[in-house]
């Protein structure tokens, strides 16, 4: 599971900023906590900030990062890494590299990966592992081409050769059967990923609905959480190959293209008459409702989030769906007996209902700010204010008490530079 994660001189971020999962101070919702190798980590955590503060960045670092690692080994000599954008607001950062770190749990083991990378090349890397409370240093990568090794040394030195300059030496040296790479890059490459919307159904879950009752069975009681009236859910397709062209397209959109054609989504709609008679109705995928269609896509990556541990990073979650339903899913995501593999949600958000220490703790709630003078952004969490257990935050928020929030001038102002 992910502890912490730190960008620097990334998009807005000039300086350093680290989210941090680790519990803080204070005994409220323990249900929203869990416990892995002495490691009290958050199950949720919601990032708050105005329009172009900085939250999306947020995102796409932990896009950026996540990709660059399961695609590198599909990057070309000479291939550009278009996703890395420096701070392009001073002359010193917007020629230096953008730098990425996670430090997470997997199998038992806590890691540290770090990395910093422009758009050509790749500068610094190190893998550490703490197989005790000591980190041991799988390897350390300066100034693209120098490595050293603690251990293994042979073994490593024959992979160097394999690496290139834009490549990561984490995913060559799991490419090439190193196994004590290989448990960190399959965090990055299974456990961890972002989704930017939920209007995108993938090919694999198309499959999934066709064929796992489960999954159905999940969706209906999700969308008849959402007062949703459907019966059921039929889901059909042709399958073609992909283009293989289309792998550039998949490296720099992150869109991946559709390998099924004739797909055909039916649900069924049970609706009652004013004589209490029953009746279905089929209605076309496309002739429902935004939100409807957002849950359909939502759910098969929370039914997976709990059975098997996943960090999911979303941008905007109450995007089509209502408030309520919102807090239903991080309400899922907190309880022990739904969420039982204990996977983690992160989410950029502006539903301040939400903003409800009943809901989430104090170390559970993180805003950015950006500096109007010179654009950078800053992230920082709610507990680094002094904020009582009873407060009503959603309205010291709406007041401007956290910051994070625009500043908008009265509208007659406005009027009077017209």
């Amino acid at each position: 599971m992910l502890i912490e994660f730190s960008v620097k001189n990334f998009l807005s971020f000039k300086d350093k900023i680290t989210l941090s999962m680790e519990k803080g101070n204070g005994d409220e919702n323990l249900e929203n906590v869990i416990n892995i190798n002495n490691n009290s980590l958050l199950k949720t955590t919601a990032i708050y900030g105005a329009n172009a503060s900085g939250k999306s960045n947020i995102f796409k670092a932990f896009t950026c990062a996540i990709m660059m690692i399961r695609s590198s080994n599909l990057i070309p000599v000479g291939g550009t890494w278009n996703l890395v954008k420096p701070f392009l607001f001073d002359e010193v950062s917007k020629n230096k590299p953008s730098e990425f770190e996670f430090i997470f749990i997997t199998n038992g083991i806590k890691y540290r990966y770090f990395f910093s990378a422009d758009s050509t090349k790749i500068y610094d890397e190190v893998l550490d592992a703490y197989y005790s409370q000591k980190p041991t240093n799988i390897f350390t990568r300066t100034k693209t081409n120098n490595y050293t090794f603690s251990n293994d040394k042979n073994t490593l030195s024959s992979l160097v050769a394999k690496n290139t300059e834009n490549k990561l030496f984490l995913t060559t040296a799991t490419t090439w059967n190193y196994d004590k790479t290989k448990p960190a890059y399959l965090w990055f490459s299974n456990i961890v990923d972002t989704y930017n919307s939920f209007t995108y159904i993938s090919d694999d879950d198309l499959v999934l609905y066709s064929k796992d009752n489960s999954l159905k069975d999940f969706t209906l009681s999700l969308l008849k959480e959402a007062d949703i009236l459907i019966k059921d859910i039929h889901v059909s397709y042709e399958e073609h190959k992909m283009d293989v062209k289309k792998m550039d397209t998949l490296i720099s959109s992150l869109i991946k293209p559709s390998e099924l054609s004739n797909v055909k989504i039916l649900l069924d709609h049970e609706v009652v008459d004013k004589k209490n008679k029953k009746s279905t109705y089929t209605l076309n995928f496309n002739d429902e409702s935004s939100g409807t269609k957002a849950l359909f896509a939502l759910a098969p990556s929370l039914q997976k989030a709990f059975t098997t541990p996943k960090v999911m990073i979303v941008d905007e979650l109450e995007k089509s769906m209502h408030p309520a339903l919102v807090e239903f899913i991080i309400k899922l995501f907190n309880n022990k007996k739904i969420n039982k593999v204990n996977s983690q949600l992160i989410f950029m958000t502006h539903a301040t209902n939400l903003l409800n220490l009943e809901l989430l703790r104090r170390d559970q709630i993180w805003f950015t700010e950006k500096n109007p003078l010179n654009g950078e952004s800053i992230l920082y969490p709610l507990d680094s204010f002094s904020v009582r257990k009873d407060e009503n935050i959603m309205k010291g928020y709406i007041n401007g008490r956290y910051g994070a929030i625009p500043f908008i001038r009265d509208i007659d102002l406005w009027l009077e530079d017209k």
